[in-house]
């Protein structure tokens, strides 16, 4: 494996690090469901899911009768 052949700063090691942050997601609310979501994501709610206020895919819940 290959190896450093001199020892890296700690000014070098912090300055690489400054990019890894923790950072809070943007929320966004539906007009027509009134639920929170990430921009730019479809969400589910009561069994639809919506994309910008819209109703895209509605969830089929089959039930089986058994004789």
């Amino acid at each position: 494996m290959a190896h450093p052949k001199r020892r890296q700063s700690s000014t070098r090691r912090d300055k690489r690090r400054t990019h890894y942050k923790a950072v809070v997601p943007q929320l966004a609310k539906d007009a027509t469901s009134g639920e929170m979501h990430l921009y730019h994501r479809a969400h589910w709610h009561e069994g639809k899911l919506y994309y910008r206020g819209k109703v895209v895919v509605e969830k089929n819940v089959e039930t089986i009768e058994e004789n």
